[in-house]
C-alpha cells in the first residue's frame, strides 16, 4: 500500500495522475473503478471526489478482475480501457438488435459482459458503426456517450481495411469504384451510374492480395459508408463476394459471406494517440483462396 498526502484541494483523478506520474492514466482509472483507492481509510470510487487539505489517499492492492460468464463462441476482446471495447464479432451474429431478434446481438452481449465485469457500476454501451449480420471482424464500441459522439465526428480519420474473397481473377492490381447506391426496399441496395434524388454516391478501393482457385483476395477501404456498399459495389465490377448471393455469387462453399473487417487503426478520443489493430482472417475463409502473396 502506498499513501500521499493532500497540500492543497484538488479534484482526485488529476491528484492521482499528478502525485502517481509513472501510472497510466488508464491504470489509475482501474484503481477507482475496482475498489483501490482509500481516502482516510474509506474507500472511494468517484473521480470528481474532492480533496481537502491533509486528506490521506491511499492505494491498496488491486483484487483480481471479477469473473465474467464467457463470451460465446467467435466473440472475443480485442482491446479495452475505460472508453472504448474492441472486439473481434464472429459471423451470423448481430451488431444490434433487430425486430426479430432483440437478444443475440453484440451490443446485448458486450453490455452485459460490462455490467458483471464493473459489478453494476457501468451498464451501457454506445454503438461506434456496425457490421453486417454476414460480416466477421473488429466492431467498436464506446463506454460513453461523449466517447462515442467523438468517434463518429471523427470517423472518416480512422483507417477501417476489409478483406474480401469475390469470384473470378480481378484483372488489374488495385481500382477504385466509384457509382451511386441506392436502395430498393429495406436491406436490398442496389448500385447504379446515374445520381438521383434518392442514389448517394459511394467510393470504393481495392486492392488484389492474392488470386487462385478462380477466386481473388482482395484488400478494401471506404470512402463512404453506405449500406452494403462493399457487397454491392464489387458485384458492379462483375466480382461478388463467394457466398454473397444475394448480389450475384454463384457459390457458396462454406456457408457465409467472405467479407473480413480485418484492420482498424483508431484515434483514442481521450488523448488521440493511435491504436492499431489487427483480426486475422477466418480459417473458413483461408483455404477459399491460395495465401502466397499476403
Amino acid at each position: 500500500m502506498t499513501s500521499k498526502t493532500a497540500t492543497e484541494k484538488a479534484l482526485l483523478l488529476p491528484f492521482l495522475i499528478a502525485r502517481w506520474p509513472e501510472v497510466k492514466r488508464t491504470k489509475i482509472k482501474q484503481w477507482l473503478r475496482f475498489d483501490a483507492v482509500k481516502i482516510n481509510g474509506r474507500t472511494v470510487t468517484q473521480h470528481d471526489h474532492s480533496l481537502q487539505p491533509g486528506d490521506v489517499v491511499s492505494i491498496q492492492p488491486q483484487k483480481a478482475p471479477p469473473k465474467t460468464t464467457p463470451l460465446p463462441a467467435g466473440l472475443s476482446i480485442v482491446h479495452e480501457d475505460d472508453e472504448l471495447l474492441v472486439i473481434r464479432k464472429p459471423v451470423n451474429l448481430l451488431t444490434i438488435a433487430t425486430d426479430t431478434e432483440r437478444d443475440k446481438t453484440a451490443f446485448r452481449i458486450m453490455t452485459d459482459y460490462l455490467r458483471e465485469s464493473s459489478h453494476g457500476r457501468q451498464d451501457r454501451l454506445w454503438i461506434v458503426h456496425r457490421l453486417d449480420r454476414e460480416t466477421s471482424g473488429l466492431l467498436v464500441l464506446a463506454k460513453s456517450e461523449d466517447s462515442k459522439t467523438w468517434l463518429q465526428e471523427n470517423w472518416a480519420r480512422m483507417d477501417k481495411r476489409y478483406q474480401a474473397i469475390v469470384e473470378g481473377i480481378v484483372p488489374n492490381p488495385s481500382g477504385k469504384i466509384v457509382t451511386y447506391i441506392d436502395e430498393t426496399q429495406p436491406h436490398r441496395v442496389f448500385s447504379t451510374s446515374h445520381a438521383s434524388p434518392t442514389a448517394r454516391e459511394a467510393t470504393t478501393h481495392y486492392r488484389v492480395l492474392s488470386t487462385g482457385y478462380g477466386r481473388s483476395l482482395l484488400e478494401v477501404t471506404l470512402e463512404t459508408g453506405r449500406r452494403h456498399q462493399i457487397r454491392v459495389q464489387l458485384a458492379s465490377i462483375g466480382h461478388p463476394i463467394v457466398g454473397d448471393e444475394k448480389y450475384g455469387a454463384k457459390s457458396d462453399p462454406v456457408k457465409r459471406i467472405a467479407l473480413h473487417a480485418s484492420d482498424l487503426k483508431l484515434l483514442h478520443p481521450e488523448d488521440e494517440r493511435e491504436l492499431t489493430f489487427h483480426s486475422p482472417l477466418p480459417q473458413e475463409l483461408v483455404r477459399l483462396v491460395p495465401m502466397t502473396k499476403l
